[in-house]
This record gives C-alpha cells, structure tokens and sequence, in this order.
C-alpha cells in the first residue's frame, strides 16, 4: 500500500498550537512526516497567511480559530467554544496541544466531549519569570492543561524536573522523548558553512571577512536577556572593539526590553539588527558564537541549530538550556541574570579561536548523534500508536 493510501485510512490526529509560528518554528517537516508514516494529521492554530502556508508546506489540512497568547476571558471563551465544535467534527484519535493558551482550550474542549487521548505538549513554564498574580494565574492554568490531559510530554529533562518542582503535574504523567526537543534539528541543513558561504553571509550583513561575530536568535524581550546581552557586549567591546554583535528577531511588546536598549540596537554600527530570517542556517554561517542568555526555556532551538552548524553557545544556566548546552564541552553557561560572568564566557571564546573550534566541533557531534529529527520523528509515532493499542486494549 503507497504512504499516500495509508494516510487516507489512517487514524486522525489533530495537532494545536496557539499561533501557527510555533508550528511553523518547531513542527516543521513533522507534521509531513506523520502524514508519511500513515497518520491524517489536522493543524489547529490561529488564522492567518501563516497558516495557510504551514498547511500547504506540510500538505494537510488547517483549521483557524482565533486565540489570543494573553489572557482576555471574554475571547477565551468564544475561543474554547470554536474549538469543542472543531474537535466534535474532526473527531480525532488523538489529540495533542501545546503552548499555553492553546494547551488549556484544547485539552479543556476535548475533556468536555471525552476525548480519549489527549496529549499536551509542555514547551515551556511561563511562570518562572511571572511574579504575584500573574505567576499565581499561569500555575493555575499549566497545571489544569496538565491534569487535563492524559499524557504530558515535556521536551527537556530540566523542564520535567521544574513541573514536577512546580507542582503541576505528577511525574507518573510526564514524558520526555529521546533526549528532547521540540522538533530535533535537520543536521543536512544546519552544517558547517564553508569558507565561501561564511563570507556570502557576512556581506549581506555588512560584515568584514574577519574579526569575532556574535549572534543572538529570538524574541527580542527581556525573558530572553537583551538587556544582559548589551551589557555584557559593551565589557567585551572595552578590550576588543572590532567585535560586532548580530540579533535576529525582533521587539515584541509583551515584557518589552527598556526603550534605551531597543534605541542603542537600531542606532550603534557594532549591533546588527537582522531582523527576522527566512533561512537561519545562512544567519549561523556568519557566527563565530552563539550568545544565548534566556532566563527560562523548554529545549532552546537556536543554541541546538547553532550547535549542528559547529558553533558553540554561551548562555544562562536556565531551564532547557542546560539540556541544549554541555558546559565546558559544547559552550559554557553561567548563572542565571549574571552578566558580568556572561561577559568573561564571551571574552574567553574571543580571546582563544582554538577552544572555539574545538568545543563548536564537539556541539556538532552532540547534535547529530542526539538530535538529529528523524530520531524524535519516530519517538513521536511510536508514542502515537502506543496510546491507540491502550485505548483499544
């Protein structure tokens, strides 16, 4: 039978997210890939021409329902009535939600109709950078999408210790696939760049051939450390002024970073503000060092892209980070929200371009042999038919 006639008589799966970026970001090819493996997978996220291009990119079909990331009851609720409606007309084997707004509807709408199979995916814990009731708020929620949901997957080891920490899930229901990850990493496309494809890179970011080029990818917000990022640059600027520092992303309005951080980016020569990328293997092929100063994650994709290109990271010690970087071995991590400390890790891989090469080809290796995605690809099937033959037993 061809993968084509399989999937029209496979069991339906309806895969949610609260907006299509993240499946977009951290579902790509997996959503093919299911259809592939004899699935009918269904994407349920908010409208959009994003959307729609996910969709026709993975080649399944769409549903859009409007759903905000902050909280706003009245939209929540019409939101989780669309949803019971969708979920009530696909009729899905199995279904899996994740991000927070999305986890809670979904698994909310499905536990209504008595869904089951219901899968939430655990991507990250807002609540560790919350304070007072918004922290109180989003506890209450994660912890509800969790009791909810028959199977919670967590997609780091540190992000499952931290729930079960957190008190938001019992740990009998957690589950971490392979070594974790959202989506693993396509180590054909993020590969060491040659010498004429780092030097292609750097013109079209206006950059000399030579001289140290650290890169930051992500929200540009200040959970991410932004502002630590800018002041730990300026400590390395003091003793070596040629190097410059490349950010891909962009600002966002929800936990801004200080206006005068967001001015000093668009305005001084040594920032590169790149903006978002389309193809962010090309951006890697400029770096020297990844600099990734989170304050909390699930499984970081960019120091994991980073790594398969060859090139290490330093960061924060924070929550999923500390699976996506060995310190002392594919990059070094120090603690959480010290930028001081941030600064001497950077100074050290400009100061010293062997141990850059020697712990960026040791992240390569890590990458390739633990996370190549088809590796979590199978994990995810395997999971998937597992929960049918219990419900069917």
């Amino acid at each position: 039978m061809s993968p084509e006639a399989r999937a029209a008589d496979g069991p339906k799966i309806l895969l949610a997210t609260t907006h299509p970026l993240t499946a977009h970001r951290l579902m790509r090819g997996q959503l093919a890939e299911l259809q592939r493996r004899g699935w009918r997978p269904t994407l349920l996220s908010s409208p959009g021409d994003l959307l729609e291009e996910v969709g026709l990119a993975e080649g399944i079909p769409v549903v859009g329902i409007a759903m905000r990331r902050e909280i706003a009851p009245l939209r929540d609720l019409r939101a989780l009535f669309a949803v019971r409606a969708a979920l009530a007309r696909l009729a899905p084997a199995i279904v899996n939600s994740g991000t927070p707004k999305a986890g809670l509807l979904v698994t909310a709408a499905a536990a209504s109709l008595r869904h089951p199979r219901r899968v939430y995916t655990l991507r990250g814990l807002r609540l560790e950078t919350a304070r007072g009731w918004r922290r109180v708020l989003l506890s209450a929620t994660e912890g509800l999408s969790c009791r909810l949901a028959h199977h919670v997957v967590c997609v780091s080891r540190s992000l499952r210790d931290r729930a079960v920490e957190a008190g938001i899930a019992h740990p009998a229901k957690l589950h971490l696939l392979a070594d974790g990850s959202s989506n693993g990493v396509d180590v054909e496309r993020f590969a060491p760049p040659d010498a004429e494809r780092r030097r292609r890179s750097r013109a079209r970011l206006g950059l000399s051939e030579g001289g140290p080029v650290i890169g930051f990818v992500g929200r540009f917000t200040r959970d991410k450390g932004i502002t630590d990022l800018v002041r730990a640059f300026d400590r390395v600027r003091a003793s070596h002024a040629e190097v410059r520092l490349v950010l891909a992303g962009d600002f966002e309005t929800g936990d801004p970073v200080p206006s005068g951080i967001r001015d000093r980016i668009r305005r001084e020569p040594h920032f590169v503000h790149a903006g978002f990328v389309d193809e962010p293997a090309e951006l890697y092929a400029s770096l020297d060092l990844l600099a990734f100063p989170s304050y909390r994650e699930g499984f970081p994709n960019a120091p994991l892209e980073a790594a398969a290109c060859g090139i290490p990271t330093v960061g924060y010690a924070a929550t999923g980070t500390v699976d996506a970087v060995v310190d002392g071995e594919t990059g070094t991590l120090v603690p959480v929200g010290d930028s001081g400390a941030l600064a001497s890790a950077i100074l050290l891989y400009v100061e010293q371009p062997a141990l850059r090469l020697r712990r960026g080809e040791a992240a390569r290796q890590r990458a390739v042999a633990s996370f190549r995605r088809e590796r979590l690809w199978e994990e995810w099937d395997n999971l998937y038919r597992r929960l049918l033959n219990e419900k069917r037993a």
